[in-house]
């Protein structure tokens, strides 16, 4: 006797918020307090602080500051312990940051009900995400993102992961946080490069879904690159907005298909990432990676010169270097082998996203590796002669 199936199907509605603020952990800011007190109002909830040590250096007074604050609402929120990791690349790249925090969470009896709060740039916010997703199948998360790049994007969306392999988010999760919560202070001690590096993905978002908001950041260029906080914080504002509208009403949250539009540009830079050894930033290289892409959809007769040029010279003034830095046809070859790489991470058919025209996205199926071999020509050839 032949059994038929048995089918299920359910629903889940998952919702989080971005706040924004000034000065999280002062003892008049009761954000976090009220968001810990909502999820539960009858008694304290333990809570695990998982900090990033770049940000340390800046903010010494950050450590006693959180311990201060737990404590001063210790009806509210019970303080367990603070993990410093290093920054950047480098806390995605070593398992054992992921191995301390969840010893960290088994050591403490940090439960389903409890909160780990990671304040940091945007890898350290995936692999302490990551690290809480595994942990008795999720633990709550708050994220605390405190670089311009993790507050307009990496931060604000549902994924966690880290590498492996040599491969970017070879492992990873797909968990909403708890919420997430956007410091505006924190902005002020970045260096320059930092500061710069997270425009390029409002610039990616600008021009595959958002003509007005090009025309902003071209517009407010100098100010960006002159450090100007009140634009930084509209454009960190518009640009995860435009995220966070992708992830809900984009069909695919969990990206179960091949299009990643909000990938625009990142084949070449998840590549660039690796054959620096991360020396770039991940911003540094989705600005040349977008570059790149730009110029092969002029070549291809998607775009116009013209649109290349204010494509480029808008990055050049945001204070880019878009130099695709490799010098050798092998080295070109292995920066190309990044296509096949990115078709694999997502599975199915390859997409690329391109666009032919400002707030226009175009997704393409294949490569002309030929035509993308002149890209990296034609644009580093263009660097080199506004250089001299």
């Amino acid at each position: 006797m032949k059994l038929p199936p048995i089918a299920q199907s359910f629903t889940i509605k998952y919702e989080y918020q971005l706040y924004f603020t000034e000065g999280l952990f002062q003892s008049r800011n009761d954000l976090l307090r009220d968001l810990i007190y909502s999820y539960n109002p009858n008694q304290a909830v333990k809570v695990l602080f998982v900090i990033d040590e770049g940000l340390l250096r800046h903010h010494p007074q950050l450590t006693g500051a959180i311990e201060a604050y737990c404590k001063g609402n210790s009806h509210i929120m019970e303080y367990t312990t603070q993990l410093r990791v290093a920054g950047g690349e480098r806390a995605k790249n070593d398992a054992q940051n992921v191995e301390g925090i969840l010893e960290a969470i088994n050591v403490h009896g940090i439960c389903r009900h409890s909160f780990v709060v990671v304040i940091g740039g945007g890898a350290v916010i995936d692999m302490a995400g990551y690290a809480a997703a595994i942990a008795h199948r999720g633990v709550k998360l708050i994220r605390v993102p405190t670089t311009v790049l993790s507050q307009n994007d990496a931060a604000v969306g549902v994924k966690n992961g880290i590498n492996h392999f040599q491969k970017k988010n070879f492992l990873g999760t797909f968990a909403p946080p708890f919420a997430i919560i956007n410091d505006r202070l924190f902005l002020q001690t970045l260096e320059q490069r930092d500061w710069i590096a997270g425009v390029a993905e409002a610039i990616k978002v600008a021009l595959i879904k958002d003509r007005a908001f090009f025309y902003y950041l071209k517009e407010q260029a100098l100010a960006i690159k002159a450090r100007d906080l009140a634009v930084m914080n509209e454009v960190i504002y518009r640009c995860a907005k435009i995220h966070m509208e992708h992830i809900a009403q984009g069909g695919d949250p969990f990206e179960s298909g091949s299009s990643r539009p909000l990938d625009f540009g990142h084949w070449a830079a998840h590549k660039l990432e690796q054959m620096t050894a991360y020396s770039l930033r991940h911003g540094e290289a989705v600005a040349k990676g977008i570059a790149l892409d730009v110029t092969y959809a002029q070549l291809m007769g998607m775009i116009p010169k013209e649109l290349l040029l204010e494509v480029i010279g808008l990055m050049e003034r945001t204070g880019f270097d878009l130099m695709i830095p490799l010098h050798t046809d092998q080295e070109v070859d292995e920066l190309l082998e990044g296509i096949r790489e990115f078709r694999e991470h997502l599975g199915g058919e390859l997409t690329i996203t391109l666009i032919n025209g400002i707030g226009k996205k175009y997704d393409v199926h294949e490569i002309d590796t030929g035509t993308m071999k002149q890209a990296v020509r034609e644009l580093n050839n263009a660097c080199t002669s506004h250089v001299a």
